[in-house]
């Protein structure tokens, strides 16, 4: 499907866990949980002092004090907040020295990323561009080859960027002809990126640079020119906290420097707004998609090309919907949108009129529409069916044409191309698959195999079920269940959820997970409200006033797991990542007593000031707005900073976040973990693992990310009863 940069203001969750795609070791290391030594419970670790602030403030009639607010500072510039983080990483490595099984994780782990995979390809100019990691390298690497059969060559190996493999390529764009490619660095995990060009033939970077882009498109005109969105240069000191106002579109004309760089659209008056460019394969249109917040919901403005001005025209007025461009063809302009359909329906522009005129191509279905392209005289659509995939092709005018078989529970994606060539590529992974490339020829409907990983394991020897069990509200929430089918009974669980911004947790394979199931341990994967898997409904149901039901679905997945013998009553540990990080915080505060263990990573915690940092102003979509009264109450009520109940036994709990995370602040992860280690919360481990130039999670190295997740799962499976045998 067309990427887009709308989603990344807050996404890049799960999936950054879930695609760090991997091989697994041969064999299986079982132990039952007949077997299983008893876990003694450890003494308190002992905590580095954490200096309190006499901080209170009133709001709403509450008085709320704020004692930690000093850990919001940044841990580049403050020196005391640098040396509270160094204090607990130290005793974080100390508990950890305490914990078994972390070399057999490590190792196993090493073992499942070590093979060839392979990213879904570009086609331009004849040549085809993907990415490519031969097994346990740091970041993938770009390859081009000159024809379909050709042989590969190198062309943007970021491997050598940086000593610690923390600096990743990040998103690349081919020119129509092949010649040359834009494409952005990502350095020490931060959101900010370093836009470059390169000459494809010679593989020598140009001298364009352009700095401070972020949540931005890369759109070519024609071979000399792209199209990209930046905010203005953050104050000397403030690059990772300040919040991103003011985002503009910029032309820039390759030879030029940043300061030449023409603004193409801008909403001075509304510095809150982001906006984004896209154009059609033809050069025929560029669509501008401006938005205020998370929530799918678009103006568009089209600007006719080879007019000699960029003149906006407003296509569609009012944040009242979703809009996505598909692609266009002359004056025809095909979008996916919600209007009138609540999971989704594509429509067609006619921009030829004097009013642009829409009218329905394919009509919403009961499945949720999660993208569509169109390539040949094709439209390809994907739909998420219970979050599952399935695909089908199109004429479009919408008459169905084919499904195209997928023949798991999985996922599929990609399927890009263009209007008048009939090749596109798509990956398929499930949970226990790592992603395979097919490449399907719409004119004949035949799928072929482009690269296919070389498993040292067996899918077959891990089952997946999905079933459906009732929330507190009677609400049927779909879960995926894995594990080995060699393992009988109860067995130690961990159980995943996210819960918001429309985002759909999908299967999708794991090394890291897969080095526990392979423990003989079982995954989890709750689809609970607020997310997207059936469409806008589903979403609702799960934020602002709603936001309850994500936590009530979640503690009810856990108490069904239970209650049904996949887990152990003491067996059962949660995890989840950034707004699932808030997840777990909120559900151990309101149920201590369902979870043996808990893995809040990178998570938004202190629900009363997220709107203060970087990209949390655009969150109130989904959370509400902390100073309006009747928000602040629903914030107040389960913000997981302010709710720690001392005096309750709470589980051991390992908390995660990065010093260049500027998505969400660390701060958040920093004060959280300062009130749970002051409260009286009984003798298991409150934790903190601070990593270093590493960010919200996209483009973490391979060796950060098996020492990471070596480290956090040897500890869930200590204090789930998992034992950890090579």
């Amino acid at each position: 499907m067309k990427p887009s940069s709308r989603r990344s203001i807050f996404s890049q969750s799960l999936a950054s866990v879930l695609t760090l795609s991997l091989l697994a070791t041969p064999g299986l290391a079982l132990a039952s949980p007949a077997d299983a030594e008893m876990i003694a419970v450890d003494t308190t670790p002992t905590y580095p002092e954490t200096r309190k602030e006499p901080l209170v403030e009133e709001f709403f009639g509450e008085k709320i004090a704020d004692p930690y607010r000093w850990l919001e500072n940044d841990v580049r510039v403050d020196k005391e907040v640098a040396a509270w983080v160094d204090a607990q990483n130290a005793a974080t490595a100390a508990h950890l020295k305490t914990v078994p099984g972390r070399d057999v994780l490590a190792e196993r782990m090493k073992k499942l990323f070590d093979y060839e995979r392979f990213g879904i390809p570009t086609e331009r100019g004849g040549k085809y561009f993907y990415m490519r990691n031969d097994g346990l390298q740091n970041q993938a690497v770009l390859y081009v080859r000159d024809g379909l059969e050709g042989e590969g060559r190198v062309l943007i190996d970021p491997n050598g960027w940086a000593k610690d493999g923390a600096t990743a390529l990040d998103a690349w764009v081919p020119s129509a002809d092949g010649k040359r490619l834009i494409y952005s660095v990502q350095d020490g995990g931060t959101d900010w990126r370093i836009i470059r060009v390169l000459d494809v033939e010679t593989g020598k970077p140009l001298d364009d640079e352009i700095r401070w882009a972020k949540f931005t498109g890369l759109s070519w005109v024609g071979p000399d020119a792209f199209v990209y969105s930046r905010f203005p240069a953050p104050e000397e000191g403030a690059a990772f906290q300040s919040l991103n106002l003011n985002q503009t579109i910029y032309y820039h004309r390759i030879g030029t420097p940043q300061s030449a760089d023409i603004p193409v659209y801008a909403t001075p008056d509304r510095p809150e707004l982001n906006h984004v460019i896209e154009l059609t394969h033809d050069d025929r249109w560029a669509i501008i998609t401006s938005s205020s917040g998370t929530d799918e919901k678009y103006e568009l403005h089209a600007v006719a090309l080879g007019q000699g001005d960029w003149n906006p025209r407003p296509l569609i007025k009012g944040f009242e919907n979703d809009w996505r461009l598909i692609e266009g063809i002359g004056d025809s302009l095909w979008f996916v949108t919600d209007k009138d359909a609540a999971r989704l329906k594509v429509v067609k522009a006619d921009m030829s009129a004097p009013t642009p005129l829409f009218t329905d191509v394919v009509a919403e279905r009961a499945e949720t529409l999660a993208g569509a392209s169109i390539v040949g005289d094709k439209l390809i659509l994907s739909y998420l069916k219970d979050a599952q995939s399935a695909a089908r092709m199109l004429t479009l005018d919408g008459v169905p044409v084919k499904d195209i078989a997928l023949n798991d529970i999985g996922t599929a994606s990609g399927f890009g191309g263009k209007p008048g060539k009939t090749e596109t590529f798509f990956a398929f992974s499930s949970f226990t698959q790592p992603g395979a490339i097919y490449r399907l020829d719409t004119a004949s409907g035949a799928t072929t195999v482009f690269a296919k990983p070389k498993l040292a394991f067996s899918p077959d020897d891990f089952e997946t079920t999905q079933i459906f069990y009732p929330s507190k509200d009677g609400t049927k929430i779909p879960m995926f269940v894995i594990k080995p089918k060699a393992v009988t009974g109860p067995v130690p669980t961990i159980l995943y959820g996210y819960g918001g911004f429309n985002i759909s947790v999908t299967p999708g394979y794991s090394s890291t997970r897969m080095a526990w199931l392979q423990s003989g341990g079982a995954f989890a994967v709750a689809n609970i409200r607020g997310g997207g898997e059936y469409g806008k409904a589903w979403h609702d149901a799960g934020r602002r006033a709603n936001k309850q039901n994500v936590f009530d679905d979640f503690i009810a997945a856990g108490e069904w797991l239970i209650a049904n013998n996949v887990t152990p009553a003491d067996g059962l540990a949660i995890e989840g990542r950034s707004n699932g990080g808030l997840l777990i915080g909120a559900v151990v505060n309101q149920r201590p007593d369902l979870f043996a263990a808990g893995h809040a990573a990178v998570g938004v915690m202190d629900m009363l000031r997220f709107d203060k940092f970087t990209a949390g102003r655009y969150w109130v979509d989904d959370y509400g707005y902390p100073e309006r009264a009747e928000d602040w109450k629903l914030l107040r009520a389960y913000s997981p900073y302010h709710n720690v109940k001392s005096g309750t036994a709470y589980p051991a709990i390992m908390v995660s976040t990065a010093d260049t995370d500027d998505r969400v602040v660390p701060g958040h992860s920093f004060k959280y973990t300062a009130a749970l280690q002051a409260a009286d919360l009984g003798d298991k481990p409150h934790l903190i693992r601070i990593e270093t130039r590493a960010g919200h999670g996209a483009g973490k190295p391979t060796d950060k990310v098996i020492a990471e997740f070596s480290d956090i799962y040897a500890f869930l499976a200590k204090w789930t009863g998992l034992k950890l045998v090579p």
